[in-house]
């Protein structure tokens, strides 16, 4: 299996709580930059999205929060899709130190809206193959 796509991000002092680590709110906006991030990669733009008549929700996220972050920290955030046959998928993600330290585990279900319907698609993957330039970045 390939490597899974990834995206560096050095915590900022104002992301930081009055202990001085990354505030736990923070985590998630870093898997969400990273997701984000993934999307543009494979070519998949906001606007192709709202195009196709399609957006990302998210319907279930966990964060396991396993090392702290300081102010000026590099951590490199990981993402990883999973299929089922379903209209979810699953998403995968590492935050980490540069020297390799898990700092947290983010996983995530989510789907694709109909904009119009406002319903799950049946099969994202479908969508996703058909947006991406390179759907490889999807595991597809």
């Amino acid at each position: 299996m390939a490597e899974p796509f990834s995206v560096r991000v050095t915590v900022r002092g104002y992301e930081t709580d009055t202990q001085g680590h990354l505030n736990q709110a923070v985590y998630l906006n870093y898997a969400e930059h990273a997701r984000w991030s993934l999307l543009q990669a494979a070519g998949i733009s906001q606007t192709r999205l709202v195009g196709r008549g399609v957006g990302p929700v998210a319907l279930e996220t966990n964060i396991r929060y396993l090392r702290e972050l300081l102010a000026g920290d590099e951590t490199d955030v990981t993402c990883a899709f999973e299929w089922g046959d379903g209209k979810t998928f699953r998403i995968r993600q590492e935050i980490r130190k540069t020297d390799g330290t898990l700092a947290a585990e983010v996983t995530a279900v989510g789907g694709l809206l109909d904009l119009e319907q406002r319903k799950l698609i049946a099969d994202p993957r479908e969508v996703f193959k058909e947006l991406a330039a390179d759907p490889g970045l999807f595991g597809l």
